[in-house]
């Protein structure tokens, strides 16, 4: 069972897309996320890319940050969001697109922001370092901004790519079972294009 852990839809049920697709955040890591988080939420703009049942969101919110975006390129999922959403009552301060990743990461360059983004694509993909650099070379995620990535290995947040991991400060990896969770903190400007 998922809930919303606490804050303003403290304890509200959450439901998760069916089928194999989707692979919610568990309970112990979610908590743990948050606790580490829990001096970076007040009036944040949050990215839930991924979103799955949304939770990750919904709880940012449920804790005070101003508002979120949740995407996820299942119709089933934006709609559980949605549904998710009513429930919490946090409808007003969300915003489900049901979109692919990094088409949505393409047309946000230079135009929106993010100060705290979740990253939680499935860990055989591969994308979290294609996240990362989207988000860096579109200035989406601002110099101070922070990135959750739940991944497989603590390898594959930046996949080998040092100039990749100059841009952030590593501030907390802990492995919680299957899950590796790495808090980063981006550090400096995108390198000029061209």
């Amino acid at each position: 069972m998922m809930r919303i852990i606490t804050g303003r839809a403290r304890g509200v049920r959450l439901t998760a897309p069916e089928g194999e697709h989707t692979r919610p955040t568990a309970e112990r890591v979610k908590e743990a996320v948050f606790s580490m988080l829990q001096f970076e939420l007040e009036e944040r703009q949050v990215l839930d890319l991924f979103a799955g049942s949304g939770q990750l969101g919904l709880e940012a919110v449920s804790r005070g940050a101003a508002h979120a975006v949740l995407v996820d390129s299942s119709r089933a999922a934006a709609e559980v969001i949605r549904r998710n959403c009513g429930r919490a009552r946090l409808q007003d301060c969300c915003e489900v697109l049901c979109a692919d990743a990094v088409g949505f990461l393409r047309g946000c360059a230079g135009r929106r922001r993010f100060d705290l983004v979740f990253l939680d694509p499935p860990y055989a993909a591969g994308l979290v370092p294609v996240m990362l650099r989207l988000l860096t070379d579109g200035e989406i995620l601002p110099v101070g901004g922070t990135a959750v990535c739940e991944t497989a290995a603590a390898a594959d947040v930046f996949a080998g790519d040092a100039a990749l991991a100059s841009r952030f400060l590593l501030l907390r990896q802990t492995r919680y079972g299957a899950a590796c969770v790495t808090l980063l903190r981006r550090t400096d400007a995108a390198p000029a294009q061209g």
